[in-house]
């Protein structure tokens, strides 16, 4: 997600937080979605939709791996995998039916 892995910790309550800041996520998330829709809207839409989480999910399992002592990546990668397939075959859906409605009849 970016090079700001640290936790934070709230000085007043001792809470800890991250590693990542909410602005990395909504980044990654908008990228993403702008990544599907482009990739959508010029490629077959459904090819995006097995290509997007495979790789998303390759990269994010090559950083978790290596910095990670228990092994849990593994459950993380599938949760990741998972959750990026799901999020791909809604915006293909969305992208495929708004082309599909625009198409002269």
């Amino acid at each position: 997600m970016g090079w700001d892995d640290e936790y934070q910790v709230d000085p007043a309550t001792n809470e800890v937080s991250g590693p990542y800041e909410a602005w990395q996520v909504v980044g990654c998330v908008l990228t993403l979605l702008v990544v599907g829709v482009v990739a959508a809207r010029r490629w077959r839409p459904f090819g995006t939709a097995l290509v997007l989480p495979v790789s998303f999910t390759l990269a994010w399992s090559v950083t978790a791996a290596s910095e990670d002592d228990s092994g849990l990546w593994g459950v993380g990668a599938v949760l990741v995998l998972l959750g990026t397939a799901v999020a791909s075959l809604v915006v293909v859906a969305v992208v495929a039916a708004i082309a599909t409605a625009r198409e002269p009849r």
